[in-house]
């Protein structure tokens, strides 16, 4: 992708959007310093957490942007029945995560930043995922061999819990993965002066 001269950077520590960008084929660097402390009120509508979140990383970013950059950060969150699922901080909490959501299905909500020094944009999405009931020994053989406690709900849709258990998805599958490529195409080109 031309990039027309600007430098774009992801502020995000994720390999995950960090391979999902180069998909793209756009060129960018990573730079994950930001001051932001995760804290919401208890009053915000769920679904617009992540959107909170994501501006929030983006004006936290640690120096003032200079002409010519574009800034992207990102948030994702999985929702089950109103109820909020982070990232897992020990092996319970993720064992606790997948058992919730064995055999029921649940949304996955994004939201990705794109800033500049004069403008700012949000954009949002939100895909559903469905899960066929997981047993106890799947539920400790992923945990236990995949780790994922850098993602939110205990999983990782392209790791070994989404191959074998997930039975649908309705809407973005990159969504999943924490960036919704296909919007954050469209939001670049329209950053970059294509549109």
């Amino acid at each position: 992708m031309d990039l027309k001269g600007k430098r774009v950077i992801l502020s995000s520590a994720s390999p995950r959007r960090c391979e999902l960008l180069a998909g793209l084929d756009v060129k960018f660097e990573v730079d994950a310093r930001n001051g932001f402390t995760e804290s919401i009120d208890p009053d915000t509508p769920h679904e617009k957490v992540p959107e909170i979140m994501s501006v929030g990383k983006s004006r936290a970013f640690w120096r003032p942007l200079e002409k010519g950059e574009i800034l992207i950060t990102a948030d994702t969150m999985v929702l089950l029945d109103k109820f909020i699922m982070g990232k897992p901080h020990t092996r319970s909490e993720a064992v606790d995560m997948l058992q919730k959501l064995s055999g029921r299905t649940h949304e996955v909500i994004s939201a990705v930043t794109f800033r500049d020094c004069a403008h700012e944009q949000t954009v949002t999405d939100t895909t559903l995922v469905s899960f066929r009931e997981i047993t106890q020994e799947e539920i400790d053989y992923y945990v236990d061999t995949c780790r994922p406690y850098d993602k939110a709900g205990a999983y990782g849709i392209q790791e070994w819990i989404g191959y074998a258990a997930c039975t649908g998805i309705k809407g973005s599958f990159y969504n999943v993965m924490g960036f919704p490529v296909h919007k954050v195409y469209e939001e670049l080109l329209k950053f970059i002066g294509y549109e």
